[in-house]
């Protein structure tokens, strides 16, 4: 057992993966170091995997599938639903863990990413058990079934939520998994991995390898046992993944980037709007895909909207993860922390108007990937800044002079993850929704539906995750014609 301070965390099976329902050490003595981005210390290190331990999970995984395809809906419901009660008793060690291994403040660890994560599970049983695996369709038999062994591949800014999002859909569908979870933030997925076994999931149905995308994740991709593969991470990753599965012509669903615009109409009430906007922006230190970075407003409210911005980011308590008061932790780690302070330099030398924030680290810390809030304003729509995913709390004001222009400001982009738009009048913000070349539209910022399909268009990927669509994409659609 390894004790991991300062969080008193510990861990059983760091040198191990979970494999046909039990932990086994990996095949190498190779390891990967966990940091802590709140100080740049090394917590911990986990086993690195290789190909080998790659056969071994799918080799489980294509036993399993056997018995858990044809399990009945009752059986995999009692399993999600034990699972999610079990996600609920372990809030605290969930959240302690993910806040240890990228920094997430923990009452925001405490309070969305593990009870979010829950979600998944949750809903994902509530759809199975309304599910018709078997419908008659002018005349024919239509009989959806599991695709078969699934190899998922996670990222590290949401590490629980996006495993539970891939995982909890595939098990409903009777399919069975190899799991890689980012190996930056792997942690939280040991937990999950003994959660499940706790829950009583049976051998095989669930395996986890730790190790680098070039090694287990290239070795998943590429596997001829593997039938689907489902990946959330950067363009570049999920490229790499989709030409390496199409050697084994596996189905492939990608959830990448984003750069998604948060249009203030005329009519919207700026007073609560922008902050808004700011919170959206920001939330997860702006580590989220769908985070709408672009904020495009009215040139003639400029001024107005730079104001309020500024109020907005000077009441964010940026500090030490482990406190309560905390609104924003660090970054995640010191290639994300790197990449930001590239991206606000190049704000800088292409002349967008540097409202607040700036490059450097927040004052006070010496240590740590602690990243300034920033705003810049008066944007080029083609500046870099624009254009390019930053993944982190930096904010591009974009003026527009009509409707027209405001639309096509926000799908002039490579990606169409999310988008939002803020307004009074209810029937010209759907309006203009419906020309937003984006997989999921907000409007007035709703709620979170753990039931809407989340998926992009353009290089954001395809596919959808959450809900019925989510487990959708885990089963096979089967024509049974002929005299009933």
């Amino acid at each position: 057992m390894t004790a991991l301070d300062p969080h008193g965390l510990q861990f059983d099976h760091l040198n191990c993966f979970y494999v046909e329902g039990t932990w086994i050490p990996s095949s190498t003595p190779d390891t990967l170091p966990v940091v802590n981005p709140a100080d740049e210390s090394v917590v911990a290190h986990i086993a690195r995997g290789s190909a080998e331990d790659v056969d071994r999970a799918v080799a489980a995984a294509r036993t399993a599938f056997a018995s858990w395809s044809l399990s009945s809906v009752e059986s995999r419901i009692q399993v999600l639903d034990t699972v999610h009660r079990l996600l609920l008793e372990r809030k605290d060690a969930l959240a302690q863990a993910i806040s240890l291994e990228m920094g997430a403040a923990i009452t925001f660890a405490r309070t969305m990413q593990v009870p979010l994560a829950a979600e998944h599970v949750r809903v994902a049983r509530d759809v199975l058990a309304e599910y018709q695996f078997q419908t008659l369709e002018a005349g024919t038999v239509i009989q959806r079934e599991a695709i078969g062994v699934c190899g998922l591949i996670t990222p590290w800014n949401w590490p629980l939520y996006q495993i539970t999002a891939k995982v909890a859909s595939a098990l409903a569908a009777g399919c069975t998994i190899v799991l890689k979870p980012s190996e930056l933030a792997p942690l939280s997925a040991l937990l999950f991995a003994q959660l499940l076994h706790d829950a009583g999931l049976p051998a095989g149905v669930f395996n986890l390898v730790n190790g680098t995308g070039t090694e287990v994740g290239a070795a998943m991709a590429a596997h001829s046992d593997i039938d689907m593969i489902s990946i959330t991470g950067s363009n570049r990753a999920g490229a790499a993944v989709a030409k390496a599965a199409a050697e084994t012509v596996k189905r492939v669903t990608l959830e990448l980037g984003g750069k998604s615009p948060n249009i203030l109409l005329p009519d919207a009430d700026f007073a609560k709007a922008v902050p808004q906007g700011v919170l959206s922006a920001f939330r997860n230190v702006g580590q989220s895909c769908s985070a709408p970075t672009r904020m495009i407003v009215p040139r003639n409210r400029l001024a107005e909207v730079e104001s309020l911005a500024v109020e907005a980011v000077n009441a964010l308590v940026v500090g030490d993860p482990r406190l309560d008061s905390t609104v924003l932790g660090p970054l995640a780690n010191q290639a994300q922390y790197s990449r930001v302070q590239s991206m606000i330099a190049a704000g800088i030398e292409e002349g967008a108007k540097l409202v607040c924030g700036g490059l450097g680290r927040v004052e006070g810390f010496l240590t740590g990937y602690y990243t300034k809030p920033t705003v810049f304003s008066e944007v080029g729509p083609g500046m870099r800044i624009a254009q390019e995913e930053i993944f982190g709390p930096v904010l591009c004001i974009i003026p527009y002079d009509d409707i027209d222009a405001a639309v096509s400001i926000a799908n002039d982009t490579l990606y169409g993850l999310g988008a939002h738009i803020q307004g009074r009048d209810l029937e010209r913000v759907r309006a203009v929704a419906t020309r937003i070349r984006a997989g999921q539209v907000h409007l007035n910022y709703p709620a979170w539906n753990p039931h809407a399909p989340f998926g992009g268009y353009k290089r954001s990927g395809n596919g959808r995750e959450y809900g019925v669509y989510g487990m959708e994409e885990y089963l096979e659609t089967k024509a049974i014609i002929g005299p009933s």
